[in-house]
């Protein structure tokens, strides 16, 4: 709970009474603004102490305020964050955080020059099930990511300022960015209808499509004779669903092992209850009202700040433009009209959004942000590439080179010097030390041990002495297995948990025990390989043939190794036990 009271509210109607009711509730309330005096005076004895006021400019030079939240119509938002931001406040804004994604990246750059707090209140990112849900999917409990579903409707409080889109859609649209990696989709399609006010959309349906085949619906009206709050995510070992309209015990279901697979080839629906996810109950405002404050107190960036709500603006601006082409196809990077969520308000004249402001730690070509969690540190001077994520208590210091698209889990230090190709998976408690070369592809699994010096010693300083290692596209290294430095692991060779890699390895190898011996053959999906009567040997998940050639080691018949995979068999949809169990 907050000790002083130094927070404005500005909107306290419809949903700035609830915003007021937790603000006072941690201590932090200081005054009520809002330019209905019907409205303050609905603030009953228990809000005594409370100053109210009807305007908010005086506000800007009170030093008694020092964070200021915002709950007035969309519309303002963009011009009372703005002069918050210039006279020096911390600011939390209800979404969406303008209505234009332009004038967001202007709110995002005053707020770091002026090292003012920015946060967007995109409620569900601060529902403890939502947090579940990510840490589940996070975890792998659900496998591959799939698809997305999101439906929000309702017969309630109906809109003539702001469409159905612009005004359901920001919290799940949130959520569902912080599911695909805090990444732009490729492609947005929405379609619509206005029924009850001309130009303002009671009803969309929105499709979005993200890099891998990942893709996400969003149903949202105010015209449904029900309330329905479900989200939905379907992965490939599990689903899980989110129904906010349900008892706290029941809101968030779990459904493993959907599907069995006769005969290892047909998949079959297995139709089990859905398991209870056990989550502690709290409420999902007073937990983003404190995060705002403890995000003050402690001057750290908020879960949800400026930069996500640029994001989710973007994303809007592309649904509308798709909106008002009747569901015409919007890449990040199209161009036209400034789109409208207002009605009678006129579209700017500028041609497009500008592409997202990068980290200030991102190199200036990046075109999307990457992702660092809170507690994780990135060095000046390291360079990250769009997409790539970096995990908690992780480190990668100055000088290092990490390509797109690659995640770092937990507790992963990676030195200067060294080079990460796209897409490189290193899990949990793994250094990645100078003089180590990843090439795309790689995954590195918990707690391997890559080292730089064959015969090290603390009282011989050898740091110019470092020896390289290099690891080749596709290989996969087992968790706890160790790899003396000085070797090159082969494309897609497989060193087995635990094995200690002390000579070079081959491509396709696959290496087990210590000191690692070379076991067999692996396929480039991860399948050991037998030879048939010809000498071919057939990979049973993608059906691409592997040979033995003159000495030279094995190779794909069907695909150079340099290739990436074709999209159809780059999302693995069957277990490898189903392949097991096949004859």
């Amino acid at each position: 709970m907050s000790t002083t009271r130094t927070l404005a509210l500005i909107g306290a109607g419809y949903w700035g009474k609830n915003l007021a009711r937790n603000f006072h509730a941690l201590g932090a309330l200081h005054t009520l603004c809002d330019a209905s005096a019907a409205t303050l005076g609905g603030y009953g004895a228990e809000y005594e102490g409370v100053r109210k006021l009807a305007e908010p400019e005086s506000l800007w030079s009170d030093p008694a305020i020092a964070q200021v939240a915002i709950a007035a119509p969309a519309v303002a938002h963009y011009s009372l964050a703005r002069a918050a931001l210039e006279a020096g406040k911390d600011v939390f804004v209800e979404k969406p955080l303008c209505l234009d994604e332009r004038e967001a990246g202007e709110l995002v750059a005053l707020a770091e020059k002026r090292e003012r707090v920015l946060m967007v209140g995109h409620l569900l990112q601060y529902h403890p099930c939502i947090q579940k849900l990510q840490t589940l999917l996070a975890q792998g409990e659900l496998g591959q990511l799939h698809y997305i579903t999101s439906n929000r409707l309702n017969l309630g409080k109906i809109r003539r300022e702001e469409n159905a889109l612009w005004s359901f859609a920001p919290h799940d649209l949130s959520v569902i960015l912080s599911l695909t990696g805090h990444q732009l989709p490729e492609q947005v399609r929405c379609v619509g209808e206005s029924y009850l006010t001309r130009g303002v959309a009671d009803v969309t349906l929105t499709t979005l499509r993200f890099a891998g085949g990942v893709r996400a619906h969003v149903y949202v009206t105010w015209l449904n004779p029900f309330k329905e709050q479900k989200l939905t995510v379907v992965g490939s070992h599990g689903m899980a669903v989110f129904d906010d309209t349900k008892p706290w015990t029941e809101k968030l279901m779990l459904y493993r092992h959907y599907l069995t697979w006769a005969d290892g080839r047909v998949p079959t629906p297995n139709k089990a209850q859905g398991t209870a996810v056990e989550v502690p109950e709290s409420e999902p405002l007073r937990n983003e009202c404190q995060h705002f404050l403890d995000c003050c107190r402690d001057r750290v960036a908020p879960r949800t700040d400026g930069r996500e709500g640029r994001r989710i603006l973007q994303v809007l601006q592309m649904a509308q433009r798709s909106l008002e082409a009747e569901g015409k196809a919007v890449g990040p990077g199209a161009k036209g009209p400034e789109p409208s969520a207002v009605a009678g308000s006129p579209a700017p004249s500028a041609a497009s959004p500008l592409p997202l402001t990068p980290s200030p730690l991102a190199p200036a070509s990046s075109p999307l942000p990457y992702f660092v969690h809170p507690t994780a540190v990135v060095d000046e001077g390291a360079v990250v590439g769009a997409g790539t994520k970096v995990w908690h208590f992780s480190h990668v210091m100055k000088g290092a080179q990490l390509g797109e698209r690659c995640v770092l889990g937990q507790n992963v230090n990676v030195d200067g010097g060294t080079r990460l190709g796209n897409n490189v998976k290193i899990q949990n408690n793994v250094s990645v030390y100078t003089g180590a070369e990843i090439e795309d592809d790689v995954f590195l699994g918990p707690s391997c041990v890559l080292t730089n010096v064959t015969n090290p010693r603390s009282q011989v300083n050898r740091h110019s002495l470092y020896e390289r290692t290099r690891i080749r596209r596709g290989a996969t290294v087992g968790a706890n297995a160790t790899i003396v430095c000085g070797v090159t692991l082969g494309r897609y060779c497989f060193i087995a948990a635990g094995a200690v890699v002390t000579k070079d390895v081959p491509d396709y190898a696959l290496m087990v025990g210590n000191p690692a011996r070379q076991q067999g053959w692996m396929s480039r999906h991860g399948h050991r390989l037998k030879p048939g009567p010809d000498g071919t040997m057939v990979c049973p998940e993608s059906g691409f043939r592997y040979r033995l050639e003159n000495g030279t080691g094995l190779r794909c018949l069907d695909l150079d190794e340099d290739q990436p995979l074709p999209a159809e068999l780059s999302r693995g949809a069957r277990t490898y036990d189903d392949f097991k169990t096949t004859p």
